[in-house]
């Protein structure tokens, strides 16, 4: 499993020169990227999540665009639309930011659901269609989008359809102490995020070899005892009391897949529970439908993957 593991190694060292630590984050976005995935990121401003999107773009040598998402964007100004050329006198095609590799949907929450939707096709089908014609998206095209968790007046919450779409719900936190002073003294030697190339980030992965990481995460062995464990995990969820709405199999699915990709990235051609432990948190958290009383009570998501974790035996 070199060439996953090279990527995720090359990939993450070269983020280290501009991100100061998230190391969870910036593992779980180039696990999402192998595996043709999506992500939403959750943070208060401030917190690097635009800055990890341009600098994982520079990475791979992606195209990148951000979209900040308000409440009277169109889904044309996403996809694009259809214009008449008098000069030529036929229809032509202007292509909206959508048809980028990596596309930072910045507050996604503060658009209508009309254009939220519009995301839909595109991220499941890596296609979108204007006019009744199908357009083809970069086979390495990802979604990164972030959300405010604590300014909601004035949004619009994704529907369960639409958060279903994401493979993984990442939490961006507030750096730790040292983390934060490094990131000061970084600054005051004269780092800027606007500045990237000042800090020699070098594109070390290609289409090529995303496309061969991929072809060699297929062959990562799952054993019998984890595809049941991964099934009870997801069946477990739908019998929470706690929840009106537990994994759906896409999501069993996403655990099946992803895992596959972390071993890789971690140089095994094969699956342990660990795998699939880890990556349930991102997997489920957004995929979960709680209960009202359980949301009065203070519960959250990620206690409820734990609780399931815990009462299903680990497969040896």
């Amino acid at each position: 499993m070199s060439t996953a593991r090279e990527i995720m190694d090359r990939i993450t060292r070269e983020m280290a020169k501009a991100i100061v630590g998230q190391e969870n984050v910036v593992q779980n976005l180039v696990v999402a990227v192998l595996t043709g995935g999506h992500v939403l990121m959750e943070g208060v401003p401030g917190l690097a999540k635009t800055l990890m999107g341009r600098t994982l773009s520079l990475t791979l040598a992606a195209d990148f665009v951000r979209i900040q998402f308000t409440p009277d964007l169109m889904p044309s100004d996403v996809i694009g639309t259809t214009l008449f050329d008098p000069q030529l006198g036929e229809f032509r095609l202007k292509k909206g930011p959508i048809f980028s590799e990596i596309v930072l949907a910045d507050e996604i929450n503060r658009t209508p659901p009309k254009t939220q939707a519009a995301l839909l096709e595109a991220m499941e089908e890596r296609r979108v269609s204007i006019e009744g014609v199908e357009h083809p998206l970069s086979s390495v095209f990802t979604v990164l989008a972030t959300q405010n968790p604590i300014e909601y007046e004035g949004t619009y919450p994704l529907p369960e359809a639409q958060l279903d779409r994401f493979t993984f719900k990442l939490l961006v936190g507030y750096p730790d102490r040292y983390e934060e002073l490094e990131l000061l003294k970084r600054y005051h030697m004269g780092f800027h995020s606007r500045n990237l190339e000042d800090v020699g980030i070098e594109a070390v992965a290609n289409h090529d070899d995303i496309k061969a990481a991929r072809e060699e995460i297929k062959a990562v062995r799952v054993d019998e005892t984890i595809l049941d464990y991964i099934n009870e995990i997801a069946r477990s969820s739908r019998e929470d009391d706690d929840l009106l709405l537990g994994a759906s199999p896409r999501a069993a699915i996403t655990i099946l897949l992803t895992s596959k990709t972390l071993a890789a990235c971690r140089g095994r051609d094969f699956v342990v529970p660990d795998d699939v432990q880890e990556l349930a948190y991102p997997t489920l958290r957004h995929r979960f439908l709680l209960r009202p009383e359980a949301e009065i009570e203070g519960i959250r998501p990620d206690e409820v993957v734990a609780r399931i974790l815990d009462k299903i035996p680990v497969p040896r």
